[in-house]
């Protein structure tokens, strides 16, 4: 992970002090770009600890194409990533509770994104045929950010990571994601192993091999009140790469897996550093 880190100080190094719409204030960089090769070991975070049953099962929820809060607790009752949110969601539209829904986000776009015809389509299994049947194809592409669904009463937040395109090659699948607001300590190792594993899930069921994660970055920024965080996190000497282990139960959709299916081999990590989430 030392691209990461290598990103994580340039932002500290270089970044431009701004405002932000947290009002915490951030130190902010334009256009960062990186590349994981997968076969070369799973990219989870070791200069702190990976929280890999929250990142699964959010990655599970988002697949699942819930909108609902409820369904990611009862994927893993634990995760707590979205509470924060949640709660503000439901302030700006002046609720003291709802049935769980948090509007528009991410599962709703990628498996029932609302054209204005009010017709839905799946964009992830859309993706997944062409991986299939056409995988030259340059139109493999799943978008979250719908603009017409993307203001304060309609979702809980906005996209971060905005789209994501698959490419195949020499049976090798690849996916490039764009993130447009990049929250360089808490959510980047974060959602670097989020795609990762999305990349394994969907190369699986391809029965394909996986490529690399390349990730193009908008804004990335390293909050104020994270940076003594991060010049710790930087001392660290990042340790050897874990690697993924897919259980085999003759999965066939990306609708299929479930936590237990996944296997991170010979993780190793330093301990965790806890700052906390602007919302």
């Amino acid at each position: 992970m030392k691209t990461y880190l290598d990103q994580l100080r340039y932002v500290l190094e270089h970044g431009v002090r701004s405002s932000d719409r947290t009002g915490v204030g951030t130190l902010s960089s334009f256009g960062l770009h990186a590349r994981y090769d997968l076969s070369k070991g799973f990219p989870a975070v070791t200069t702190k600890k990976l929280a890999w049953k929250v990142m699964a099962s959010e990655l599970l929820w988002f697949i699942s194409g819930s909108d609902n809060i409820q369904d990611l607790k009862a994927i893993y009752e634990k995760n707590k990533i979205w509470d924060a949110n949640y709660e503000d969601y439901l302030g700006r539209l002046g609720l003291d509770q709802n049935d769980g829904s948090m509007g528009r986000i991410y599962g709703t776009q990628w498996r029932r994104w609302r054209g204005a015809d009010g017709q839905e389509v799946d964009q992830l299994a859309e993706a997944i045929h062409l991986i299939k049947n056409n995988p030259d194809s340059r139109r493999i592409l799943v978008n979250a950010w719908n603009a017409a669904e993307s203001s304060a009463n309609q979702v809980a937040l906005p996209p971060c990571h905005t789209f994501f395109q698959f490419y195949v090659a020499e049976g090798r699948l690849s996916l490039q994601m764009y993130q447009r607001s990049a929250d360089m300590f808490l959510g980047v190792p974060f959602n670097i192993a989020s795609y990762a594993l999305l990349l394994h899930m969907v190369a699986f069921v391809c029965k394909l091999e996986v490529g690399e994660f390349i990730h193009a970055i908008g804004d990335a920024h390293i909050y104020l009140d994270a940076v003594d965080q991060v010049k710790r996190q930087l001392e660290r000497q990042p340790l050897p790469l874990p690697t993924l282990t897919i259980h085999d139960r003759g999965q066939t959709t990306i609708d299929d897996f479930r936590m237990s299916d996944f296997i991170l081999n010979d993780y190793q990590c330093a301990p965790a550093i806890k700052a906390k989430m602007a919302v």
